[in-house]
């Protein structure tokens, strides 16, 4: 068996089969047949092949668990943030607060739209950890992770352009703040998980939505603690 076919082959059905040849050896060599030594060098190679195969299949115990948006995302996590469902909020911002050569177009949508530049960074390092070719498997793509409904909606062309991105999403952003009177964490949520559940529990501020919060999906309670943290992080 040569190692192409060994490792196109279920690594259970390997074992067995390991175990199966060592089986066969052991009663011949009881029954007093002996093997070939070119049979014991095939059989300890393969045998080393597929402890190698083990060892660099097995994670590392020190590394932490992917992202996704996409982001977000995550996302979206989702956003790649879409697909990061985890409630946990990261132990520290200071990371996030590291200048990206978005900084002008951040700054100048934030401005255009009235949006805090460090509320804007926090949604695109949840969303997408700043990669403008995320893509969520849901369709939401870029720095913000726009669904593609919703990127026609504030006049983007082209959801995988930082600058077009940036400033669809601000103004999405910027409408929710306005919907919600100026209530972050109401409109984070709605960027998140949509507007149907806050209007059917009747939250009116973010006091409401934080007492309510764990009545939301996991994704949504985590995504919308990690982005009131990561806007802390760039206010530094």
């Amino acid at each position: 068996m040569s190692i192409n076919s060994l490792s196109a082959m279920d690594p259970r059905t390997i074992k067995e089969l390991l175990q199966l040849q060592m089986l066969s050896k052991s009663s011949l060599l009881s029954s007093g047949n002996g093997t070939s030594s070119a049979d014991d060098g095939e059989f300890s190679e393969l045998l080393d092949q597929l402890m190698a195969m083990q060892e660099n299949a097995a994670p590392s115990s020190d590394k932490g668990t992917a992202s996704i948006k996409p982001a977000l995302v995550p996302a979206g996590i989702t956003s790649a943030a879409e697909a990061d469902a985890e409630v946990n909020v990261p132990r520290t911002a200071s990371k996030a607060s590291k200048p990206s050569s978005y900084d002008t177009m951040i700054a100048e949508a934030g401005r255009r739209f009235g949006v805090e530049t460090s509320l804007i960074k926090g949604v695109i390092q949840a969303e997408s950890s700043f990669n403008p070719n995320a893509q969520s498997q849901a369709g939401a793509k870029g720095l913000m992770q726009l669904m593609d409904a919703t990127a026609q909606g504030m006049g983007v062309r082209n959801s995988l352009d930082p600058e077009q991105n940036i400033q669809g999403g601000t103004k999405y952003l910027a409408n929710l703040l306005e919907q919600y009177d100026g209530n972050t964490g109401m409109a984070l949520a709605a960027y998140n998980g949509g507007p149907a559940r806050l209007k059917r529990l009747g939250i009116q501020n973010d006091q409401e939505l934080m007492e309510k919060l764990h009545l939301f999906p996991k994704e949504t309670q985590g995504y919308v603690r990690k982005v009131l943290q990561f806007k802390e992080g760039f206010e530094v």
